[in-house]
């Protein structure tokens, strides 16, 4: 039996393999599965455990410049994705219906090519957001959501632009480009220090735009559900862009409730209030014990003071 699993998961491996399109094999990572995936691997190893022992007795590294410089970099470089997408098919001549893939050499098949590896590449850039986390020591955010989502995003594109870099199936990547510019843009805001803060009043509405961007990729591939027929070419991934969506849905609307319905990620104002208050409370507490103190002091004295009139009354009982 596990002979008979081993040669199909080898067998549907190597589909995947013949399946992949030639005009990527000279790309960077494209080659073969393996030099992604042991990416990946390296980059588990050193979130969840390498790094964090490195960091466990050291100070958290300053690293605003280089922060600073990366997240506006990767501002341009999504806003750069997302016009790519829309010149090579989404602009151009796509009906944002039943889009296939075009396999073609032609200039706007090789231009979709092109920024569907872009796209995925960016993704491998983006691993450094859980390294500054690590360095800077804020685990907190280093949730199961950030890491699952940048470590399977990843992997999964790279089967998904080997085998079909265009068509219906690359509109959730330029939706996902458009988030970053503005997502990217805050966390370069973030950066630069608290003369920025006052303009960060809408971080609870990144949420709100990422579950936004799930709702929109979901609704566009299940019209492939309803058509009565598609040219895709592959539509075993508009199955996958759907429950990937879906999915990733599911976990950010946990994150939403759990950060702000439950008050987990509340504005520092409300939380400097929270803090003044029980602040407060430690202080009359500590009023409440010092004034337990000294009521026991005195009960004491007192004790005592009965204690040596008791022995002086009975020692002149015993002489009488």
């Amino acid at each position: 039996m596990l002979e008979t699993v081993k040669d199909r998961v080898l067998e549907a491996y190597d589909s995947l393999l013949t399946a992949r399109d030639p005009r990527l094999k000279d790309y960077p990572l494209m080659e073969s599965p393996f030099s992604m995936t042991a990416i990946l691997l390296a980059y588990l190893f050193f979130v969840l455990y390498a790094g964090p022992k490195f960091m466990a007795n050291r100070k958290p590294f300053q690293l605003k410049e280089a922060m600073i410089i990366y997240n506006l970099s990767l501002v341009g470089l999504s806003a750069y994705i997302v016009y790519e997408f829309l010149m090579s098919g989404w602009a151009t001549g796509y009906t944002w219906r039943c889009d296939p893939c075009d396999y073609s050499n032609s200039p706007q098949g090789l231009r979709m090519t092109r920024v569907a590896w872009l796209f995925l590449f960016s993704k491998f850039i983006e691993l450094m957001d859980t390294v500054f986390f690590v360095l800077r020591k804020k685990h907190s955010q280093i949730t199961f959501l950030h890491i699952f989502h940048h470590s399977f995003m990843p992997w999964t594109w790279w089967w998904g632009v080997s085998i079909v870099p265009g068509g219906m199936g690359s509109f959730h990547a330029m939706v996902n480009s458009c988030v970053h510019v503005i997502m990217y843009f805050y966390y370069g805001l973030s950066a630069a220090g608290p003369r920025f803060q006052k303009f960060l009043w809408w971080k609870k509405y990144m949420t709100a735009i990422q579950l936004t961007q799930f709702v929109l990729v979901s609704l566009h591939v299940s019209q492939w559900y309803f058509m009565e027929s598609c040219d895709f070419q592959v539509p075993i991934i508009i199955h996958l862009i759907w429950l990937y969506g879906t999915f990733f849905f599911v976990l950010f609307s946990n994150f939403w409730y759990q950060a702000y319905v439950k008050g987990k990620r509340l504005p520092k104002n409300t939380q400097q209030n929270a803090k003044a208050n029980g602040s407060t409370i430690v202080t009359n507490g500590s009023s409440e014990v010092s004034n337990g103190h000294s009521v026991h002091e005195n009960s004491l004295s007192n004790g005592r003071k009965h204690h040596e009139n008791g022995n002086a009354l009975n020692g002149k009982m015993k002489k009488a």
